[in-house]
């Protein structure tokens, strides 16, 4: 009776050991992968962060990528340690993942868009950039969209694709930048000394660089006003206060110099317009007459009967 029994379980202990050396071995393939797969991340963000192109959004991407697709490698050795047909996996999740491309190709795009930012670089975070006409000062770069602040203190969130196919102005990449201010005079002042007092402007503000040398140039003969045109190079940093201090100190060194800064004006000459000739009916004048001359018979004849 014993051996019987013992004689029907053995192929079930045979088969309780097999799958527990199978699970043993599944879960330390399972611990294996997880330890590699951190190791492999831990040195791939070092390797990448002494790339000084490599920006920090990049940095976590990449590394994540290469983190979990050594999961996904563990998970299917892991199945096939238990007989599962790997082949059939690999083909079950390249059907899903070209269903979900396709269901998420706008996504996808963005994402794509991301990466090819942040390996081109046109822009970084906490540049003044214009795309397209998207104004602002780069947040984040993400990788699905891009967030921006305008100027105005807006928060402006703009998908990579957009941003990868805009034409890009960026203000901040550079570490100078050329300002040109244009000052109208009348045309009855002197050019020569408005030129002299603009120039001497230009000289003793410490802000403008020595090269490239200032210029006060006469830009145009407008309707209205000579255009003088100021053109300068400065810092980045510098540029918008020297701009608006220059548009004051301008207008109140030409004042003290009595150069008029002329607005808009127009002169209007009026000429006096010839009167029309008067046309004179000839037949209804005459008919006129006669009616006149036929009254003055009658009360005529009316006087000498009486």
């Amino acid at each position: 009776m014993t051996s019987e029994i013992f004689s029907s379980a053995s192929p079930l202990i045979a088969l309780i050991i097999d799958y527990a050396l199978d699970m043993v071995g599944a879960v330390l393939l399972l611990i294996a992968g997880w330890i590699v797969a951190g190791w492999v991340q831990k040195h791939t963000a070092r390797m990448l962060g002494a790339v000084e192109r490599v920006d920090a959004t990049l940095l976590s991407f990449v590394t994540q990528l290469v983190r979990y697709s050594i999961l996904i490698l563990v998970m299917v050795a892991v199945l096939a340690q238990f007989g599962v047909q790997t082949t059939s996996i690999i083909a079950v999740l390249g059907a899903a993942g070209l269903a979900v491309g396709l269901a998420l190709q706008g996504t996808l795009a963005n994402i794509a868009a991301g990466v090819l930012l942040l390996f081109l670089r046109p822009f970084k975070i906490g540049e003044y950039i214009d795309a397209g006409g998207i104004a602002g000062t780069v947040r984040e770069i993400g990788l699905f969209a891009t967030e921006f602040e305008s100027y105005d203190g807006i928060f402006v969130m703009v998908p990579n694709s957009q941003l990868a196919s805009a034409a890009i102005t960026n203000y901040s990449r550079l570490p100078t930048r050329r300002l040109d201010l244009v000052i109208g005079i009348s045309y009855g002042d002197n050019m020569n000394q408005a030129m002299t007092v603009l120039n001497d402007l230009l000289i003793n503000d410490g802000r403008i660089l020595k090269e490239p040398a200032h210029q006060v140039l006469v830009k145009e003969l407008a309707d209205s006003s000579v255009n003088l045109n100021l053109r300068c190079w400065t810092n980045r940093q510098d540029y918008w206060s020297l701009l608006f201090d220059l548009t004051k100190q301008a207008k109140e060194r030409l004042d003290e110099h009595g150069i008029s800064i002329p607005f808009p004006q127009r002169d209007v000459h009026l000429f006096p317009a010839e009167a029309p000739a008067v046309k004179v009916d000839q037949s209804a004048a005459s008919a006129d007459y006669t009616d006149y001359a036929a009254s003055v018979r009658r009360q005529t004849e009316r006087e000498d009967s009486e």
